[in-house]
């Protein structure tokens, strides 16, 4: 059996886990680990606050306390940039989970030069804040603007587009960002397009969590033939 990314929304938007998938495809490449994207269907209507990620942390643990064949995995994907209930998986959990807000600070710093970050909502911000410190990176931050529009919003593509264009050319000529981290898994559709109006790296936190997985899994698979080769 080949290696399998269970990536799982936390919210229970299934149009959030659609979009999400579909700017995945680039890396359903043929001998590559299999991507698989679930939606966590009793978790919140988005994510907006920290009773939100309490609250989906805890389904989410609940979620894999049964080991039934699909929740199987290789490594597997928080997909709200929040990161609930990541720290407690990793203890639950035998395969690596990744987080998707840690992975693109750590993938911003690695770009060089500060990042900014497009939130959902300013009341997000604190919180945001208070992992970027916790990874060391607060410092590495050019500043961080909301859009404010909750995560069922996030489909409506003519308001979200003037919202982000514009949040994303504050960070980028107000604060001096170098690159632009974009501060949801609910915005994956319209990275392309705004790294492409910016002139700036603009970072989708499910594709670069995801990145680091494969990552992983493919030096893994390479270390075990290694091995083999020495028999």
């Amino acid at each position: 059996m080949g290696q399998r990314i269970l990536v799982v929304n936390p919210n229970c938007l299934q149009g959030v886990t659609q979009s999400m998938s579909a700017a995945l495809d680039e890396f359903r490449l043929s001998g590559a680990p299999e991507i698989r994207c679930e939606t966590l269907e009793n978790g919140p209507p988005g994510i907006e606050t920290q009773a939100h990620v309490d609250e989906a942390a805890a389904k989410l643990a609940l979620y894999f306390s049964d080991s039934s064949p699909k929740k199987q995995a290789d490594a597997y994907v928080i997909a709200c940039f929040s990161d609930p209930g990541v720290l407690a998986l990793r203890e639950l959990l035998k395969a690596p989970v990744y987080g998707i807000g840690e992975a693109s600070y750590l993938a911003a710093a690695a770009l060089g030069g500060n990042f900014g970050v497009i939130a959902i909502v300013s009341k997000g911000i604190a919180r945001h804040e208070r992992a970027q410190r916790a990874l060391g990176l607060h410092h590495k931050l050019a500043g961080e603007i909301a859009i404010d529009l909750p995560v069922a919003d996030l489909q409506k593509e003519e308001l979200v587009w003037t919202r982000m264009s514009a949040v994303g050319a504050r960070l980028r000529d107000e604060h001096g960002a170098q690159s632009i981290i974009m501060g949801c898994a609910g915005m994956a559709r319209y990275r392309t397009r705004l790294e492409a109006h910016l002139g700036v790296p603009v970072i989708d936190p499910t594709q670069v969590a995801v990145g680091m997985a494969m990552s992983g899994l493919l030096a893994k698979r390479a270390g075990a033939a290694d091995k083999r080769a020495a028999a």
